[in-house]
Parts: structure tokens; sequence; C-alpha cells
């Protein structure tokens, strides 16, 4: 049984990570070893998004009011306005806009036999008790 936050590491996080990187390069002109210090990662992880060859399982592109929150903090990464807090914050947020849209689902199934798409709504439950309210940091 896997939680569904070691989904989100999993197929998530690549994905936003590889988002924002692209944002940072070509809208703000950052190069790839000044967005892997921002993201804590390393410049060969940038370059693997930068190519597609990472953080594709979910193409966030297709999802305008996620790629508002990208495009959000990657201004903020770029105005230097981002620290530690504010971005885990933010992180948070979007894979909960991911989860409430249950966009999780599909990944859980494939990693997890337990996981049963068809009457799971663990995550869409979680996100409407939540009351659809973002992270306070």
């Amino acid at each position: 049984m896997l939680f569904p936050c070691e989904v989100v590491v999993k197929f998530v996080l690549p994905s936003v990570r590889a988002a924002l990187a692209k944002k940072l390069i070509s809208d703000y002109g950052l190069k790839q070893i000044e967005v892997a210090k921002l993201l804590g990662v390393s410049q060969p992880a940038i370059s693997l998004y930068s190519r597609r060859l990472r953080g594709g399982a979910l193409n966030i592109e297709d999802y305008p009011d996620i790629m508002e929150r990208i495009d959000w903090l990657a201004k903020s990464f770029a105005s230097g306005g981002v620290d530690y807090k504010f971005f885990v914050g933010e992180v948070c947020n979007i894979c909960r806009i991911v989860r409430a849209k249950g966009l999780l689902c599909i990944f859980h199934k494939l990693v997890d036999s337990e996981c049963s798409v068809m009457v799971c709504d663990l995550c869409k439950s979680i996100s409407k008790n939540f009351g659809g309210r973002g992270l306070v940091y």
C-alpha cells in the first residue's frame, strides 16, 4: 500500500520541476546550473527535464490552473522572492490541485495493485475536506 504522497514523489514532483525549469530557462533566461541551484537538484537533472527525458509523466502544460501556479512560481524565483518555506508551500498547493482533479489516480494504480481507481476517491475527498484552500505559510 502506497500513500498518495509517495506517488507524488515519483510522478508529480518531477513533472513540476520540469515545468518550472522550462519556464525559468525559456522565459527568464536562467542557465541550467542556476535553475538546478534554485530547485535543489543537479544540473544533469535539469538537462534531463529540458530534453523531456525526465518529468514527463504528467503533462502539466495541459492544465491552465496548474500552469498559472508554475508561471507565478517561476516569476517569483526569477525576481528572487522565493524562500524554502514559500517554495514548499507552493509545490504542496500544486500537488493538492493535482489530487483534487483526480490526476494522481492513474499513476497510483500503476504502482499499487491495491489501489482501485474506480472506487477510490481518497485524494478528491481530502481536497474537498481541505476546503480548496491553499496552504498558508
